[in-house]
């Protein structure tokens, strides 16, 4: 078709007839099918066309350029900014949008087009922090679903901040193997959070039991997220619950008692600003007055050294291959350390309730395997 008698046709043709010959020469310009003076006109051509009063027109001129690297860009641009159904196909497939594009749509944008971006096949680490600060929760349930985003660790603290109370962007960020130790944690928190608001937990509970129950299970889901925390997280799931002010003393006998003892290190670590070879030293092997000046310099009441040593030195037995035991036997031992069953007293009701969870831990994967016979 030649550009010029097009251009002359198009004013009077129907609007079916101007998409599909706007859809015909993007097509054969983006397909370099065209000699070079031609292309210049075809280009000048599909430019008129972005005045066409009918949004089917440009619509189909999008679908045409939207996923060519050829595409002319100012056209590209126009389209981008155009009516939602014609600006979706570009926003979605252009490779032509640069970062600074995208992140300026993902500001200026509602929620549709911030979705449409994080759904692109290829999310930018820049254009992900965009839509983490900014971005409503759809935009960052989608940008979560997406494997060709790249996300930064400190977009998904800014999506768990941000969005971490909503069910859908909760679910996307557990379910995510990258999701930093301190997210996971900060998610379980408003997990808690929600729950000890509801009505029906409030009915059944009470304020004061649905609180004391709920904290014990986010204690109890902290000890569990830091088995599959990696090593070189743990001084960030330290700073995380140290910030937070959950690094208690309790929390800190809890993580010892159940074998935790590399986090126990990097929170010694955090707490006293002693190297980390050093700390680890005097956990896997040094003697009693050293680990207790340790011990000190972290804050830890004098009353909890004598139970943390005698658990440390169980794990340092197992650790060497010298003895077999679990959970139960050393929080029996750290019971014994304080004066056994009759002992009273917050630390040794702390014990014991450690004592109580290994048992009953035992006894249900005792009965499952009973079961399963």
């Amino acid at each position: 078709m030649v550009v010029s008698h097009f251009l002359k046709w198009a004013s009077t043709a129907r609007v079916s007839e101007r998409a599909a010959a706007a859809a015909a020469l993007a097509r054969a310009y983006v397909d370099r099918e065209l000699p070079f003076e031609d292309r210049c006109a075809a280009e000048a051509a599909l430019t008129l066309l972005l005045d066409d009063p009918s949004s089917k027109v440009r619509q189909a001129m999008a679908e045409a350029l939207s996923m060519s690297r050829h595409a002319p860009v100012q056209i590209i641009a126009a389209l981008a900014s155009d009516q939602p159904e014609v600006a979706a196909l570009v926003l979605a497939r252009s490779p032509l949008l640069t970062d600074a594009d995208l992140i300026d749509r993902v500001a200026t944008g509602q929620k549709p087009t911030q979705k449409l971006i994080a759904d692109r096949p290829s999310v930018s680490m820049s254009v992900s922090a965009a839509i983490a600060e900014i971005g409503e929760a759809e935009a960052c349930a989608a940008l979560l679903a997406n494997t060709g985003a790249c996300i930064a660790s400190l977009s998904f603290r800014r999506m768990t901040e941000r969005h971490g109370h909503v069910p859908a962007v909760r679910e996307a960020l557990i379910a995510d193997a990258r999701l930093p130790a301190d997210c996971r944690h900060m998610l379980l928190v408003k997990l808690g959070e929600t729950l000890k608001g509801s009505p029906l937990v409030l009915a059944l509970m009470g304020a004061a039991r649905a609180e004391r129950v709920l904290r014990d299970a986010c204690v109890k889901s902290s000890l569990t997220l830091i088995e599959t925390t990696h090593a070189d997280e743990h001084a960030a799931l330290v700073e995380h619950l140290r910030l937070r002010g959950d690094l208690t003393t309790s929390f800190l006998i809890r993580t010892v008692a159940y074998g935790k003892v590399d986090f126990f290190g990097a929170a010694l670590v955090a707490l006293t600003g002693q190297a980390q070879h050093r700390v680890g030293a005097l956990l896997a092997g040094g003697q009693d007055v050293a680990v207790r000046a340790l011990l000190t310099a972290a804050g830890l009441s004098s009353l909890a050294h004598g139970i943390l040593l005698t658990a440390l030195k169980v794990w340092r037995e197992v650790a060497n291959g010298k003895r077999v035991a679990g959970v139960q036997e050393v929080s029996w031992l750290m019971l014994k350390e304080l004066g056994g069953q009759a002992a009273e007293g917050e630390l040794p009701a702390l014990v014991k309730s450690i004592h109580l969870d290994a048992l009953r831990q035992n006894a249900r994967g005792h009965a499952l395997a009973i079961a399963a016979a």
